[in-house]
């Protein structure tokens, strides 16, 4: 188990624990939900976004919710108002955003909080962006005592999470195997599709923040660690075929492994998504290869933009016939051991409960020291795995 010991709340003297930036879209109105039901009493939270009569109505939800809420606070704030952003990091302890794609509307915010010593949390699962986080504001951060934790939703909270539950349940100090198997039942939200055919049509750009970020970090202390998309393949646990599966969740799933020796002398993670059948996995390839090759050529780019809008989600009742699992197989020192993480609707109910109870979590729970660009295995660990299964979520031996 990895040792502990308090982190003095920063700014105890701010107005507010947590603000929710964005909270007029989709998920940002989920998180805020999320909070109104689940957060302490003492927890001093408001919600901000540039628009102050659909904050109002936001707020008129909320107390719906809980009557207390009738007078929290609306902050006014743009992602094109450097100001503005700085105004609501220094008010907070700890800020969740929901404003994507990041890539474009995320950076001010992250240097906001950077320069203040605010804690950061958003759900993106943009890998251009995360590296651009960290060439562009780590090293603020790391000095203002900081945390920006990226992908804390879907992505990257069930792998990121539960490669370090299975690396618990495994001996220390021996070299450790890791497959990861995801299974979703769901419609992706439109947050996500938005954001991925954004990536997806910026791949020279996502090459070249990549290798600058790995030409900037510091080396490694010598141990080994390799994580990547898996390989065409059967499911060994659940069943059906494997495909790679080349999201921002491998590579954070690396960077968790080499900031913790836990992971032991030589670590390897593969990353899949698994299909019921042959038909599935034939069909999801075409797809996503459809989708890919539409990104590069802008009015078909565009077609599919207005077709799924960033704030588009699914309604109550679908959401709540839809579910994720990730099993891992996990082997090390000679031992094997299957985990899995389990959970309801991944884009929108399990991803605003992740964002925030990872919020609440920075906020009051006693963590080991870090700052800078971290993930939420290094922030944030046992701890947030001991909040999300309260939640509801599953962390679980399977075999």
């Amino acid at each position: 188990m990895t040792a502990r010991r308090p982190r003095p709340r920063p700014s105890s003297s701010r107005p507010y624990d947590i603000v929710v930036f964005g909270a007029t879209g989709f998920a940002g109105r989920l998180t805020a939900e999320y909070l109104a039901r689940s957060a302490p009493r003492d927890c001093r939270w408001a919600i901000a976004g540039r628009n102050p009569a659909k904050l109002a109505a936001v707020r008129d939800e909320l107390a719906a919710i809980d009557p207390d809420l009738v007078h929290l606070p609306l902050l006014s704030a743009d992602v094109e108002d450097a100001a503005s952003l700085a105004r609501v990091a220094e008010s907070a302890r700890v800020v969740i955003t929901t404003v994507g794609p990041y890539v474009l509307y995320g950076d001010a915010l992250v240097a906001a909080c950077a320069a203040a010593g605010t804690d950061y949390l958003d759900l993106t699962g943009e890998p251009e962006f995360v590296n651009n986080s960290y060439l562009r504001h780590h090293e603020a951060a790391v000095a203002s005592g900081a945390r920006l934790v990226h992908a804390a939703g879907f992505d990257s909270i069930p792998h990121d999470l539960g490669v370090y539950f299975t690396v618990l349940h495994l001996p220390a100090d021996v070299p450790v195997r890791i497959a990861g198997y995801v299974r979703v039942n769901a419609a992706p939200s439109g947050g996500t599709f938005y954001s991925a055919l954004t990536a997806m049509s910026r791949p020279r750009q996502n090459i070249a923040a990549a290798r600058e970020r790995k030409a900037a970090e510091p080396r490694g202390d010598g141990r080994s660690v390799h994580s990547a998309p898996g390989r065409p393949g059967r499911d060994p646990v659940n069943g059906g075929w494997a495909l790679p599966f080349p999201s921002l969740d491998p590579q954070v799933v690396g960077r968790s492994a080499r900031a913790l020796p836990r992971y032991g002398p030589d670590f390897g993670y593969t990353h899949h998504i698994s299909m019921p059948g042959l038909p599935a996995a034939a069909g999801t390839v075409a797809a996503v290869t459809a989708v890919a090759g539409a990104a590069q050529v802008p009015p078909l780019r565009r077609a599919l933009q207005n077709r799924v809008k960033p704030g588009d989600g699914p309604s109550a009742a679908k959401r709540a016939n839809s579910s994720f699992s990730v099993t891992f197989v996990g082997e090390g020192g000679g031992q094997r051991v299957v985990t899995r993480v389990s959970g309801g609707d991944p884009g929108y109910d399990e991803t605003a409960k992740m964002l925030a109870e990872s919020a609440l979590c920075l906020a009051f729970d006693d963590l080991t020291t870090t700052a800078g660009q971290v993930t939420t295995a290094v922030a944030m660990g046992e701890p947030l795995i001991e909040r999300l299964r309260k939640a509801g979520m599953g962390f679980e031996v399977v075999g």
